[in-house]
């Protein structure tokens, strides 16, 4: 089995490290470099309910989408929540890895994944820092089709949760160019509107951005759960991990939904 500093090597390769925002924490949060590695689970949040995962089926790292310790901390004390499961982790021999805004940024990477799961061929990205890299991607369907239908598809491509999928634009709009962003994206609403895509669809929307986008002419918008947004990373990682270290690791996506909405209801309307 690899050392853990192998994985780290393959991760850091397919998401460097030198692509993430500068106020952004990625790389190695918790565990020994010299350590080896088996059982790894892919997520896109390191909670409770992903760190019970990996002490349940004896994983040896947490390879999470979003950093546990993003702001700076003078301490972790296990009667805090971040701190607690730092502390569950060591006691349990679990590394934890994060790939955040680099991972955004590769090529490919977080937004790719999401376009992927649409069903869109990449043609560029959104906002470019590079030739293939940069936040966000634009990319085309196979042919055009009703924005009903085009939410309908973003819905049946990602994973359910209980908001569930919000589309702003006319019904019948014919959509064939998309603009995708995995993650909170309405800063970004130029940047759609400006490629002169059909519609946009990422995280997070706000109220106001939103609505003044809307008032112009501009791309029909798709609103999902940054959670679900993200989750089709899980996969694109864990492929990066199988190519490296066939038959030596086994790699696991988690399912468990740690988008923090959990009930959905609406006032009743009398027929």
């Amino acid at each position: 089995m690899p050392a853990l500093a192998r994985i780290i090597d393959a991760l850091a390769h397919a998401y460097p490290p030198e692509l993430a925002e500068s106020w952004d924490a990625v790389g190695l949060v918790c565990g020994d470099p010299a350590e080896d590695v088996d059982r790894v689970l892919v997520c896109v949040d390191p909670v409770e309910a992903t760190v019970d995962e990996a002490i349940e089926r004896g994983a040896q790292l947490i390879v999470a989408h979003h950093p546990l310790l993003l702001r700076g901390v003078h301490g972790v004390p296990a009667d805090t929540t971040k701190g607690r499961l730092v502390h569950r982790m060591i006691r349990a021999g679990i590394a934890l890895y994060c790939a955040h805004t680099n991972a955004d940024s590769a090529s490919p990477g977080v937004s790719d994944a999401l376009a992927e799961a649409i069903g869109l061929r990449v043609l560029r990205p959104l906002e470019p820092t590079g030739e293939s890299t940069g936040i966000g991607r634009i990319g085309e369907l196979p042919e055009a089709e009703p924005f009903a239908v085009f939410v309908q598809r973003v819905a049946e491509a990602l994973p359910e949760t209980e908001p569930g999928v919000l589309g702003a634009g006319a019904p019948d709009r014919p959509i064939r160019t998309v603009a995708v962003s995995g993650g909170a994206g309405d800063s970004y609403l130029a940047a759609a509107a400006e490629a002169g895509v059909d519609a946009y669809v990422t995280a997070d929307l706000r109220h106001h951005p939103a609505g003044e986008h809307l008032a112009a002419p501009g791309p029909a918008l798709v609103g999902v759960t940054h959670w679900a947004s993200e989750w089709p990373w899980c996969e694109q990682a864990s492929g990066v991990l199988r190519r490296a270290f066939a038959g030596n690791v086994d790699i696991h996506v988690s399912t468990r939904r740690t988008d923090p909405w959990t009930i959905r209801t609406s006032r009743e309307r009398n027929q």
